[in-house]
């Protein structure tokens, strides 16, 4: 790897990330019927943040911890909480491939939101490409079709939910680290799961459902790490692009493990979704360089 260029090298990271999210959504679908959702996530949640946990410690991020509340931080955890509800209940009863299709969306709505929060410039094409783009993601969850049912409205939930997680993380207090922050989000998920628990009857937990979820832990700080190295690396407009490698993983896990076999309206659906945010990451390269230009020239 030490021959490839920057951006190849943070082109490989984003991949396997993708890869590693993939196979933790594979792996805690495994257990589904065997281990009751909240107790898939507060088992999972017991490893990811004990180890999280040691990292922030090691690297020094609960040095120095301010000492007023930051909303945003709150915000943020209140948008992964309701995330991994909304995405793992839909994972729990719908395709693999499916879910991740829809929720590739998330990008489009990410830059939707920054324009109305933020007021962030977006131009006609970005819209366009937008409405392009969730139009693709009507033709994946067919609303009124035979394979329509709540949960395809449980990923958009979740799509939304994520995007108040990732605008509310620009919002936070940058004396706060990134492990800090991962290891606060995981402990939350985890007290979140241990509560859900104590409504439901506990299910004996054998030891391949402990394999699986200990792989889904494993699975998700890999998928961390290999995202942070992705953008360490790559320029963002070079390694954004290699997101998408998710449906390519999605849809060969998801017959490995599950045997489903995408159908023509989500293979199509899912293209132009890839399409409309492929196009909207070009946009904003464009006008990225564009702003550099001017600010060279003045």
């Amino acid at each position: 790897m030490n021959n490839l260029s920057q951006n190849m090298r943070g082109a490989i990271f984003m991949t396997l990330a993708m890869l590693a999210f993939t196979l933790n959504d594979s792996m805690i679908k495994l257990t589904n019927g065997e281990v009751g959702l909240y107790q898939a996530i507060f088992l999972r949640g017991i490893l990811a943040t004990a180890v999280m946990g040691l990292i922030t410690w090691k690297t020094g991020g609960f040095d120095n911890l301010p000492t007023f509340a930051d909303r945003s931080l709150v915000w943020r955890t209140v948008g992964e909480l309701l995330g991994t509800i909304f995405f793992l209940t839909a994972l729990f009863n719908m395709p693999l491939a499916n879910a991740a299709a829809i929720l590739q969306v998330m990008p489009l709505v990410v830059t939707l939101a920054a324009a109305i929060v933020f007021r962030e410039a977006v131009g006609w094409r970005r819209y366009t490409a937008i409405a392009v783009g969730l139009l693709g993601v009507l033709i994946i969850i067919r609303p009124g079709g035979e394979g329509f049912n709540i949960y395809s409205l449980s990923v958009l939930a979740a799509v939304f939910c994520l995007v108040l997680r990732d605008l509310s993380t620009r919002r936070i207090n940058r004396s706060l680290s990134a492990s800090f922050i991962s290891f606060f989000s995981s402990a939350a998920v985890m007290v979140m799961g241990g509560i859900g628990t104590l409504f439901v009857e506990w299910q004996p937990v054998s030891a391949a459902n402990m394999l699986q979820l200990s792989g889904s832990a494993i699975f998700l700080l890999s998928a961390y790490f290999f995202s942070i190295q992705s953008m360490r690396f790559g320029d963002v407009s070079f390694t954004s692009p290699f997101r998408y490698t998710a449906l390519i993983w999605a849809g060969i896990l998801g017959f490995v493990f599950f045997a489903d076999i995408p159908d023509m309206p989500m293979i199509i659906g899912s293209l132009i979704v890839v399409a409309s945010g492929l196009f909207t990451l070009y946009r904003e390269h464009k006008l990225m360089v564009r702003q550099r230009r001017l600010v060279v020239r003045s």
